[in-house]
């Protein structure tokens, strides 16, 4: 599988702050301020001015009607929802009730004890829309 050009992992953006002390010093972290998660990287998902992080963009997680947002995988390649803050979209990871996005679906990255869960060392990465 190939992904286009912003590859970064996201395993912090839904977790609790004792995850988020995983990847700190990681270029490719979401939460790290000087690497991938850089409000002012041109085509960052933390740059409210790049089309991944603009809250008008079709392409923007932070775009509650974006139909186009970023998908994410784990580091074997299986999807594993949009990047969204969407509920209503079948695919979110902020649908509480769908497959992606319910605490208690073992395909959800918000389930602590199925493909989110923080020490099994699985990274989740985000990969634009094509």
């Amino acid at each position: 599988m190939k992904f286009a050009s912003l590859l970064v992992a996201v395993i912090c953006l839904s977790f609790p702050t004792a995850v988020l002390a995983m990847c700190p010093y990681d270029p490719g972290c979401l939460n790290n301020p000087y690497g991938a998660g850089s409000p002012y990287k041109a085509d960052g998902l933390m740059n409210p001015y790049s089309q991944y992080g603009s809250p008008y963009s079709n392409k923007s997680w932070t775009n509650p009607y974006a139909t186009d947002s970023p998908k994410l995988y784990d580091s074997s390649g299986n999807y594993r929802g949009k990047l969204s803050t969407n509920p209503y979209d079948p695919d979110s990871v902020s649908n509480p009730y769908g497959r992606y996005g319910s605490p208690y679906s073992p395909e959800s990255v918000n389930n602590p004890y199925g493909v989110g869960n923080p020490y099994s060392g699985q990274k989740i990465y985000v990969a634009p829309s094509k």
